[in-house]
């Protein structure tokens, strides 16, 4: 029997089936034996193409950040960052299973240190010192995990008696439900822009700073 026109495995394929266990049953329910089954193979013969399912893992995690967005700091900062927050919220919520595991840091996903790159170069290139431009990857990043992980409005029970006469703050609460969706972009679009007016703020404060440094110490060397 000769062989067949095309593989039944490839590495494409297998990280796709792998995100789909991910996104219909959660991450732990990923095993290389279910992968396995799901792809109608051997689980021996998914090891010729991934190491480890960490190894997996990782690469799936480096498809995810495939789709995000850092071409905006070519523009100017607050550009680069929008586009960037909003394009990487995205892929996480997307696949909010995936999130734990992406939340732990870009290790050695090449992807993944590639859009960090892009970040903390934008800002650098822009007038933002080494160490503001990690913080305000750090806080940018806080900022897209914590949203992407879950609903804010969508944790609210929409049954009206719960809130009753205990909770009058909260008398309308029940309704939070049924607009989880748009209140929670709504409320993501209102952090990341009081973030980004916030750092304009900052940045207006560093740069004088800096010049105020650049002219004293052009000043003490009698230039």
């Amino acid at each position: 029997m000769g062989r067949p026109k095309s593989p039944q495995l490839t590495p494409d394929r297998i990280r796709e089936h792998a995100l789909v266990i991910i996104d219909t049953h959660g991450l732990e329910a990923l095993s290389m034996r279910k992968l396995a089954e799901a792809l109608g193979v051997r689980a021996a013969s998914l090891y010729n193409h991934v190491a480890t399912k960490e190894a997996l893992l990782h690469d799936v995690a480096n498809d995810v950040m495939a789709t995000v967005d850092t071409t905006g700091f070519s523009t100017d900062w607050r550009t680069g960052l929008v586009r960037w927050a909003r394009s990487y919220r995205a892929a996480l919520a997307a696949h909010p299973n995936l999130v734990p595991f992406m939340a732990s840091g870009p290790a050695r996903r090449e992807t993944s240190l590639s859009r960090a790159d892009a970040v903390h170069g934008g800002l650098t290139s822009a007038g933002w010192p080494p160490r503001y431009a990690t913080m305000i990857g750090a806080s940018t990043k806080y900022l897209v995990v914590g949203s992407a992980m879950g609903s804010f409005a969508g944790g609210f029970v929409d049954d009206a008696g719960i809130y009753d006469e205990r909770f009058p703050h909260l008398r309308n609460a029940h309704l939070l439900r049924e607009h989880a969706a748009e209140i929670d972009d709504d409320s993501f679009e209102l952090a990341l822009r009081a973030l980004v007016d916030g750092l304009q703020a900052q940045f207006e404060q560093v740069t004088e700073s800096s010049a105020e440094h650049a002219e004293g110490r052009q000043a003490d060397s009698g230039g």
